[in-house]
């Protein structure tokens, strides 16, 4: 199987953390070393893999910088046939008193816009409430992105430090989501923690973030199965903060085998110095070479996306493969 032609999705991507170099050079006029925006081999934890973020986050917080790095984002994922991309990131990050959340949606969205024109690659758009913002915060991005539902914008997430800020506290967000009408993806799971897992299936979550902790649980595992919720695995970014210690401690095949939609993605391009090619090459290479593994992985991805669409799509490209 030649993985780096096969037409992939990815949809767990943060924009902040996939950023290209050049686009940050650009924007903030300076030559950034490479060691100042990608983890290194022995990154120890999440925290240290987080400082990485700083630099990318000066870059969005005008219109030309988010719309750029839209744009110069899905430039580079193109190249490498992802031809379905999810793009997470949280629009209060980049919200001032010269930016409101609604110009911060649309200049991404025109980015994308933009980007799709010209490489062909679809997408949606998902917005992420943060752990350690306050409620007040979080409502009001998502109302503000509610109006962009189907016109760019696609779901919400919950991002941030989840052992610091668990699931449970945000219960009040996410009963707003369903009311309105978003469906939605929650990061859970990452660091150990199942409680948010099982909030994460409690809720309605149609997909997780992550999710190394439901392979605590058998009984969740199986109603995660049964009710078809996708879960967002990040092999190369798992291994860097230590979600995981390593393939033989990593919980993909055990899920897959248990039935639930597993999928796999790049987290942050370039803070964990990654590409879809890459993290698909790892799988294939670590389980065998299996090309049926991968287009499991694949399909699982498409039945899971926010677009119903891109199933039928990409199903008829893979053909013959």
């Amino acid at each position: 199987m030649d993985i780096k032609t096969i037409p992939k999705l990815d949809l767990h991507c943060h924009l902040d953390g996939s950023l290209t170099k050049a686009m940050m050079e650009r924007h903030l006029g300076k030559t950034i070393p490479e060691d100042a925006l990608t983890v290194s081999e022995d990154c120890t934890s999440l925290t240290e893999y987080l400082e990485k973020f700083d630099l990318p986050v000066q870059c969005l917080q005008d219109e030309a910088g988010l719309e750029d790095g839209a744009y110069t984002f899905v430039e580079e994922i193109a190249k490498e046939h992802v031809e379905y991309i999810e793009v997470r990131f949280a629009p209060m990050l980049s919200v001032h008193e010269n930016l409101s959340c609604a110009k911060v949606i649309e200049s991404v969205r025109k980015g994308m816009e933009r980007a799709k024109a010209d490489f062909q690659v679809q997408y949606g758009i998902i917005v992420c409430a943060m752990r350690n913002h306050s409620q007040e915060q979080n409502l009001s991005m998502l109302k503000c992105a509610r109006e962009y539902l189907e016109h760019g914008v696609c779901a919400l997430d919950l991002a941030g430090d989840e052992s610091a800020f668990p699931t449970s506290e945000f219960r009040d967000i996410f009963v707003e989501a369903k009311r309105l009408g978003m469906p939605f993806t929650i990061h859970s799971g990452e660091t150990g923690n199942l409680e948010n897992v099982r909030e994460a299936y409690e809720l309605g979550a149609r997909r997780i973030g992550h999710g190394i902790a439901l392979r605590k649980d058998p009984e969740l595992m199986k109603a995660y199965a049964k009710a078809g919720i996708g879960v967002e695995m990040c092999p190369t970014s798992n291994f860097q903060t230590k979600a995981a210690a390593g393939w033989e401690d990593y919980p993909l095949r055990q899920f897959v085998d248990a039935g639930i939609k597993v999928s796999i993605n790049t987290d942050n391009r370039t803070v964990s110095g990654t590409t879809m090619t890459k993290e698909l090459t790892r799988v294939y290479e670590q389980y065998g070479q299996d090309d049926e593994l991968i287009l499991t992985l694949l399909r699982n991805a498409t039945e899971t996306a926010f677009d119903p669409e891109i199933k039928e799509t990409l199903e008829t490209k893979w053909k013959g493969i």
